[in-house]
């Protein structure tokens, strides 16, 4: 697997800057984006970023429509209009743009988890409460218990 796994949590500094764990740097790097992609998770009170993969993602799901139509805009103006390219400095750290502050309800730590193509940004104790019940909803969708995703979910 080469994509972002795991999960790590990271304080903000006093410039409202915060490291992005190193292992998701180098899958960034791999990637070859310039900077971060951010975009508020449709479905969370979380900050989906990555690169190349991200964008692949969305654009695939923007390309859907025919172009020109109010549908299509509207998708557009949601996914692109409501997103940000984030600059990385030297040291590996990002500045929180008000953003990202404000849709993850972040203060001082930020927790960084890992989901293949992309990341997400939390407030950590979100996380906490969001994971518990990923994991039992995943222990139910694997047991049958409730239908697996289909195809045409959010990203």
């Amino acid at each position: 697997m080469a994509g972002f796994v795991s999960h790590f949590t990271n304080r903000l500094d006093a410039k409202g800057r915060v490291s992005i764990p190193a292992p998701f740097r180098t899958v960034l790097a791999r990637d070859g984006f310039e900077g971060l992609y951010c975009i508020s998770s449709a479905h969370c009170a979380a900050v989906d970023a990555g690169g190349n993969q991200l964008v692949a993602e969305i654009q695939n799901r923007a390309q859907q429509f025919a172009k020109l139509t109010p549908d299509h805009d509207m998708l557009a103006a949601a996914l692109f209009g409501a997103s940000e390219i984030i600059k990385i400095d030297g040291d590996g750290r990002m500045t929180l743009s008000d953003m990202i502050r404000d849709h993850a309800g972040l203060s001082d730590t930020v927790t960084f988890v890992g989901m293949d193509y992309k990341f997400q940004i939390w407030e950590p104790e979100q996380f906490r409460e969001y994971r518990a019940e990923a994991q039992k909803r995943a222990l139910a969708m694997l047991s049958g218990q409730l239908p697996a995703p289909s195809q045409g979910e959010p990203v």
